[in-house]
């Protein structure tokens, strides 16, 4: 029953999936607006454009490989649009799902090997399926869901490796450890071409590895070693047949642009307190249910530890969340990472709780009804939330891209190339073609010399920055604007024509601001930006 409940949230998350990310809810993160497009960029333009790099602008694949080649996988059949990639982001979350069920009955037949029935595999696939926190981010064409469900194929993995006393002397056995050296040696750098914060999840990879392995040193090595060197040399054949001779400098890139925020002596205290807050993102019930099933494995039962997977799901959560500490950049899609490991914790710890305590007295009973009180009114409610997501779509940033695709493409006289820090977006959603406005290894008054586009895509209003680099080459003329979303920042698309300058001599005008041209009336047309809206 509680898989077949799943099984049709599940469902939900495949309808509306051109709809907006739920707006008013209380996730603000900036992925919104660009990131379906940015890290699917080489997927994008290789089939809009015949070749996925661009120089000069923002090219993340070259050190992100992994999900723009699964993406092109699916554009090659669906072509190029945004619910074919949303689509392939249900389907991993769909694959969470199986990996969760099977990883938590795995470890859970170990732990009781005399066959005793677990409601934990199913209970944990329920709360995730139910989950509106997972319901919103796990619909986004974004890197965390492929980098969850890596995680989990690498812990199943070696899950199921035969350790060195089921191998014996057959063939069948250690072929089947050879195999799972294999397959980690090459789920190890999967990870981090899909993400290189994988490297925080290392430290859960390797105790479950060496748990597994009858937590004998020697015989974690002899899977480790070999596991290692196969996925630092294909890591290191990638770095050296693609990336230092032919992208090194958006390699690097990469590593720097991600590097404006970071976590300091100074403030070490407010992240590490706002972090941990924000855990809440996660849900209201289940962060502190989680936080307090950690003090009672930790501290009341520690006992519950002897099962591997509980100290690894602790690793895997703890690693992740000093990724965001360190990087002090505290978006919610960050926390979509760890909400596979909170969640487990919560139920494993719960229905090892609930077989401890005595059913027959008053005081055992009325505990185990608070638990599963607590767990009923928690899938519930968060139930109820994403029922009000699927039954309200919102379709504002779609059709604010539809209608600057027909703008566009009803001008004959400019180039139908976009500059926008939501570019890349608009190209999913559209088909226009793109370059990055913030991002780039070349500046950007360079990069708008070399590529000359033709329409420029501001959010409220335009930056002194983007506005020094285009008025030298362009007069900037206000088309349309379309309300988008809902960030008070960043709820308004505004559609700008980059018409050339003028090739007559003109009265010296004042140099308007960035502030100024968001307060200049448009429909007067003697304004630098002048033109009907």
């Amino acid at each position: 029953m509680l898989l077949a409940v799943a099984a049709v949230f599940l469902a939900l998350h495949a309808l509306h999936l051109r709809a907006d990310f739920p707006n008013h809810s209380p996730w603000m993160d900036w992925a919104k607006y660009t990131d379906e497009g940015w890290y699917g960029d080489a997927a994008i333009r290789h089939f809009q454009r015949g070749d996925w790099y661009v120089p000069g602008d923002f090219n993340p694949a070259a050190a992100l490989p992994a999900w723009p080649v699964l993406e092109s996988v699916i554009f090659h059949f669906t072509g190029v649009n945004v619910i074919a990639a949303r689509g392939l982001a249900v389907a991993i979350f769909a694959l969470i799902l199986i990996s969760v069920y099977l990883l938590v009955r795995r470890w859970q037949q170990l732990q009781w090997p005399d066959g005793s029935r677990s409601l934990a595999p199913a209970g944990a696939v329920l709360l995730l399926a139910v989950s509106p926190f997972c319901y919103a981010f796990s619909r986004m064409a974004i890197l965390e869901p492929m980098l969850i469900l890596l995680m989990l194929l690498t812990l199943l993995c070696i899950s199921y490796a035969p350790v060195q006393s089921e191998v014996g002397s057959g063939n069948r056995g250690r072929n089947g450890r050879f195999l799972a050296i294999f397959t980690l040696g090459i789920l190890l750098p999967l990870m981090v071409f899909t993400k290189t914060t994988a490297v925080f999840l290392l430290p859960a990879i390797a105790w479950l590895l060496f748990a597994r392995c009858s937590y004998r040193l020697r015989a974690a090595l002899e899977m480790v070693v070999p596991a290692t060197v196969v996925g630092i040399s294909l890591w290191a054949l990638y770095y050296r047949m693609a990336v230092r001779p032919h992208f090194l400098e958006d390699y690097r890139y990469l590593f720097s642009a991600n590097a404006y925020t970071g976590v300091t002596a100074q403030n070490m205290f407010e992240v590490l307190q706002q972090s941990f807050v924000d855990g809440l993102w996660l849900g209201q019930i289940l962060y502190p249910l989680a936080i307090a099933a950690t003090v009672f494995a930790l501290v009341i039962r520690p006992r519950l530890l002897k099962n591997p997977l509980l100290p690894a799901l602790f690793l895997w959560a703890a690693g992740y969340l000093a990724f965001i500490i360190y990087h002090n950049n505290l978006q919610p899609r960050y926390y979509l990472v760890i909400v596979v490991p909170v969640t487990l914790i919560a139920v494993i710890v719960l229905e090892n709780a609930l077989r401890a305590l005595s059913w027959r007295s008053f005081a055992g009973a009325s505990a185990a009804a608070a638990c599963v009180a607590v767990l009923i009114t928690m899938a519930v409610l968060d139930a109820r939330q994403t029922l009000r997501y699927v039954l309200h779509p919102e379709y504002s940033f779609s059709a604010a891209a539809e209608q600057i695709r027909r703008i566009v493409d009803s001008d004959r006289t400019h180039s139908p190339l976009v500059l926008s820090i939501s570019g890349s977006d608009l190209s999913l959603m559209t088909g226009l073609p793109s370059i990055c406005d913030d991002f780039g290894t070349m500046d950007l008054s360079e990069r708008v010399k070399a590529y000359h586009p033709g329409w420029y895509v501001a959010w409220n209003e335009v930056d002194d920055d983007k506005m020094d680099a285009l008025t030298p080459l362009y007069r900037l003329r206000r088309v349309a604007s379309f309300p988008a979303m809902d960030d008070p920042e960043r709820n308004l698309m505004i559609l700008y024509r980059l018409d050339p300058p003028p090739s007559v001599p003109t009265p010296h005008r004042p140099r308007h601001s960035a502030t100024e041209l968001v307060s200049t009336d448009f429909n007067n047309q003697d304004s630098p930006l002048g033109g009907k809206r």
